[in-house]
This record gives structure tokens, C-alpha cells and sequence, in this order.
């Protein structure tokens, strides 16, 4: 496994990034005997087309837009602004719903790997890594189980390492290469983040 080999090191924590990327970092924090923790992105959708990405927006109001999406749209300022202010509230609350009393783990220094379920755009792993390095960790790495190779192009800058099962030549969504792709819950992420404190005894 190539992230054991990379990070078989006592400072290595593992952020998620809910909803979908929580089960798969539980079991690579699991296998890493490492802390799990989430790390929050919304997507900025389009607006009418919500399932569109035109950017994403992270913790600390670190954003990414797509800005040959936006232009392809003619998506405005103003519409561009009234999205981001609403998944920013959104944010705040969703860090409560999920974390609950659950401490937020300190990143600084610490070499941080953050997990999704997959990447189609790249735009929420982009904010997500751009709002970590403001916290000042040692070294970031990226790690999904599938990408388009174009998501894994524009990252590559952005983090210390990728780490990516496949990327397939005709991708087109991450749920095509999944199984079981169903949605996961509010209250799994709640469970999973429970269980990896009580399992991994180190959260």
C-alpha cells in the first residue's frame, strides 16, 4: 500500500472530506493506525443546475472556481457571491451536526492525508488543500480510489503527493465506478467519526 509506505509515520492524520470520502478514509486510517478527522468543502453548484460545479469553498472561506465554467454560463458576480454565502452557512452548520462534542484535531506540523471518495472536477480536493495549508501542516497528500487524470492534473501543484487506485481513460462520474455508490448519510458520518474514536482510540 502505497500510503503506508509514504506515511508510516506517528504524525500522519486523516481528514475526510464529507459526505463520501468518510468511509473511505476510515478504513485507510484504520489501516495507517492513524486519527480520522473530517475537513469540510461545499461544492458551489450552478445555479438551476446544482449537480454543476462552477468552484468549491473550504473551511476559512478558501475557495476555487472554475472560471471557464463560469464564463461558459455567463454566470454573474452576484449569483457566484449568493452561493457562496449560502454553502458558507451551510459549512457552519454542517460542522456542528457532524463533529457534535468531537474535538477539532490541530494540523499544524503534522503530515496530513486528505481522502475523498473520488474526483470528477477536482474542485472541492483543490479548496480543501489550499484551505489546509493555511493551518501550516507538514505535508499534504491527496488519495481517492478513482479520478479523471485532468482532476489529477490540476492537484498535482496544489499537494505534496496523489495517490489514486485508477484513472480510468473514459471517466465521466465517480459513481460509474463504484458498486454500491448510494449517498451516504449525515448520521453515518456522525457514526463513522464516533466509531474511529472509540476503534482507533486516538481521534
Amino acid at each position: 500500500m502505497k500510503l503506508a509506505l509514504c506515511f508510516a509515520r506517528a504524525d500522519v492524520l486523516v481528514l475526510a472530506l464529507p459526505r463520501g470520502g468518510v468511509p473511505v478514509a476510515f478504513e485507510i486510517a484504520k489501516a495507517l493506525h492513524a486519527p480520522l478527522d473530517i475537513f469540510l468543502v461545499r461544492k458551489l453548484g450552478v445555479p438551476g443546475q446544482e449537480e454543476l460545479a462552477m468552484g468549491a469553498i473550504a473551511a476559512g472561506n478558501i475557495g476555487v472556481l472554475d472560471q471557464a465554467v463560469i464564463r461558459a454560463l455567463a454566470i454573474s458576480e452576484a449569483d457566484v457571491d449568493r452561493v457562496t454565502r449560502r454553502e458558507l452557512h451551510e459549512l457552519s452548520s454542517l460542522e456542528g451536526l457532524y463533529r457534535g462534542r468531537l474535538p477539532k484535531r490541530d494540523v499544524r506540523n503534522r503530515s496530513v492525508i486528505l481522502v475523498d471518495d473520488g474526483l470528477a472536477t477536482g474542485a472541492s480536493m483543490r479548496a480543501a488543500s489550499l484551505a489546509l495549508k493555511q493551518q501550516r501542516p507538514a505535508r499534504i497528500a491527496a488519495a481517492v480510489p478513482v479520478a479523471s487524470r485532468a482532476a489529477c492534473d490540476e492537484l498535482r501543484s496544489k499537494v505534496d503527493e496523489i495517490v489514486c487506485l485508477e484513472t480510468p481513460p473514459h471517466f465521466r462520474a465517480v459513481g460509474q465506478w463504484y458498486e454500491n455508490f448510494a449517498e451516504v448519510s449525515d448520521g453515518e458520518v456522525r457514526a463513522i467519526l464516533e466509531n474511529a474514536q472509540q476503534d482507533l482510540g486516538r481521534f
